[in-house]
Order: C-alpha cells, then structure tokens, then sequence
C-alpha cells in the first residue's frame, strides 16, 4: 500500500539549484567536446595520427565522467551527507542524556522537503524527552520527600517506645506509628496506581452498570467521616447507565469525596448532581462534586491536578497530593473532562463530564 506524502512536505528534495549545478557541468563539457572534435578535425589527427587521437579522447571522457562525478559527489554532499551528520550527531548527544540539543534547518527559502520534515521531528522528540526528563527527576524528588517524613517519623517514635516503659505513652505511640503507616501505604498505593494509568496498564473491561448508584455507594463509605465533621450532605443524582469500566471510576469519586470532606470544615456541606446532558453529536453525563470548603486561588486551581501539589499546607499532613492527578489521568483515559471551579473562602466545585 503505498504512503500518502506528508502534508508538511512542500518542496522536493534536490533544489533547482542542485540541478542547475549539474545541467551547466553537463553543458559545459559537451561544449568542450565540440571544440576538442573541431580541433581535432583542423590538425587532421583522426586521418595522420589516429591512435592519438583515440587515447586524447579517452582521457577527456575519464576527465568528463569525473568531473561529473565530482559535481554529484558535492551535490549528494550538501543534499543528504550534511544533514544526515547533523542528524546523527544530534541522535549521539541525545543517546548520552542531553534533551536540549536541536538541529537548526539546512534550508533558507524557508520550504521543507524530507529532511527538513524529519528535523521537526526530531526536535519534538527531543523537547518531549526533555519534558519527560524533568517530570521524571521532579516525581523522583517528591516521592523521595514524601516517604522519607513518615519513615521518620515511625523511626523517631520507635525509638522513643524503647526508652520509656508508660502504658499510656506507649499507646498513643504505637497509634501515631499507626497511622503514619497507614499514611505511607495510601501513598505507595497511589503512586503504584497513577504510574499503571499512565502506562495505561488499568484497562479493565468495559461494563453496563447504575451510575448513580455508584456514586451514592462511594459516599457511603464516607458517611462516618462526614458525620464526625457534621457536615451536611445532599445529592441530586438522575438515574443513569453508562458502559465503563467501574473500578476505575470508582477511583475518580472516592478521590473527589476524600478531597471534599478534607477541605470542608465542621458544619459546612457537600453536595453532588448527576445529569444527562444532550450534545450535538454524543449524550453527555455530568458529575459535580460541591463543597463550602476553604476554597482554592487562581495559581492553585490551575495547578490542582498536578502530582504532589498541595495548595492548602494546613492540610498536607492528610494527603499526599497524587488524588486529583489520578481524578485527572483517570478522567482521560475514559475519554471524558474533568474541571475545577473555585472561590476562595467559599468552597470549590470539581465537575466531570464523560461521554454515554
């Protein structure tokens, strides 16, 4: 089956100036030809000295063949060598960790052919790497910081138990070492989650269950929490059936209502809708999670999906900031829209939208 030309390809690989080049070396010698001939015409060496006149011309045509290979050799040089050494050049240096090499284009009429093509290409890869490069070395530096405090402070109250023998003491040591494991178990298993949904790993089969059902399943494992915080919970949920893989959406509502309950203080509320939306070409449903929360500022709703960023530091020590980039790579991978909506001191709203 035969490729369909890159559409960003807008000249041909040799130039007209490559083959002007060649056109003007042919001409130029069959020019020579004509005058050698004639001379040899006037001297009459093809009648008195024909032998001579048979090697003369052998070494004009081996001179022709390689002046013109010459001329080939330059062109195949400039046209395919040059960039083609640049290229592996640039390859080498990426080869050796360095993401911020490019190769500048060859041409200057400001046309691509080919090659030009692949030196875009080239470059996006190396600017994609770079990206990767960095967001590897900085979830490296954030996972190495956020185990390293509770393994310290399971460390440090070990320590303690040892040197002090009060039955009440130890027991509330023993329940701050508790809960910090616990802690370092939901960000281990966070972080295993989020690395398998980007590697997209979690690719369950797809089933038809009670949307709204779910929904009102994942905000009864919270009822104690919220009712310890005597936050006033309401929903407004239609009944809707989708075909999705359920587990992973569960991931997505547990988040959200974990993220809900934290920010919400005592007395305030939360409230979550479910509706069927009709678009021009596919139904839509919409989940809206409502909290009167703390509420987030412009920097920090734009960063909130971000892994490990906690805008609110008063509440870092009950998170890990890995629930909302979840909620995000989640919602995408299911081919839907997740978006945040907040003022701060008057709560936030967490709205998704995924295609029935």
């Amino acid at each position: 089956m035969r490729n369909k030309q890159d559409s960003r390809v807008n000249a041909s690989h040799g130039s007209l100036k490559e083959y002007a080049i060649l056109f003007f070396v042919l001409a130029a010698f069959n020019g020579f030809h004509m005058w050698i001939y004639q001379v040899f015409e006037k001297l009459n060496l093809f009648e008195t000295n024909a032998q001579l006149a048979i090697n003369i011309m052998i070494l004009y045509i081996m001179a022709a063949a390689a002046l013109v290979m010459a001329s080939i050799a330059i062109i195949r040089f400039i046209s395919w060598n040059r960039p083609m050494r640049s290229l592996s050049e640039a390859a080498r240096k990426i080869a050796k960790g360095d993401f911020s090499v490019r190769i500048a284009p060859l041409r200057k009429d400001g046309k691509k052919d080919f090659v030009e093509v692949m030196f875009d290409d080239f470059n996006t890869m190396a600017e994609e790497l770079s990206t990767i490069e960095t967001l590897k070395n900085d979830f490296i530096a954030n996972v190495s910081h956020e185990i390293k405090t509770p393994l310290s402070i399971i460390q440090n109250y070990t320590t303690a138990l040892q040197n002090n023998t009060m039955q009440e003491v130890r027991i509330e040591y023993i329940q701050t070492i508790l809960e910090t494991t616990k802690k370092l178990s939901e960000l281990v298993t966070n972080i295993l989650k989020l690395n398998k949904l980007e590697n997209q790993e979690i690719a369950g089969e797809a089933k038809q269950f009670n949307l709204s059902e779910q929904i009102r399943r994942c905000a009864l494992a919270f009822a104690d929490l919220m009712e310890q915080k005597n936050i006033c919970f309401e929903e407004d949920l239609d009944e809707v059936t989708v075909c999705y893989d359920a587990p992973m959406l569960e991931i997505v509502w547990n988040n959200l209502l974990s993220n809900a309950v934290k920010f919400t203080n005592p007395g305030g509320s939360i409230f979550i809708s479910l509706k069927t939306l009709n678009g021009s070409k596919n139904n839509f449903v919409q989940v809206s999670f409502t909290d009167t929360g703390c509420g987030m500022d412009e920097i920090t709703r734009i960063h909130v999906f971000d892994k490990f960023y906690q805008g609110d530091t008063s509440h870092s020590g009950e998170g890990n900031g890995l629930g909302l980039a979840l909620v995000k790579k989640t919602i995408d991978l299911l081919g839907g829209a997740v978006t945040a909506e907040s003022t701060p001191g008057h709560g936030s709203t967490f709205t998704i939208c995924l295609p029935v």
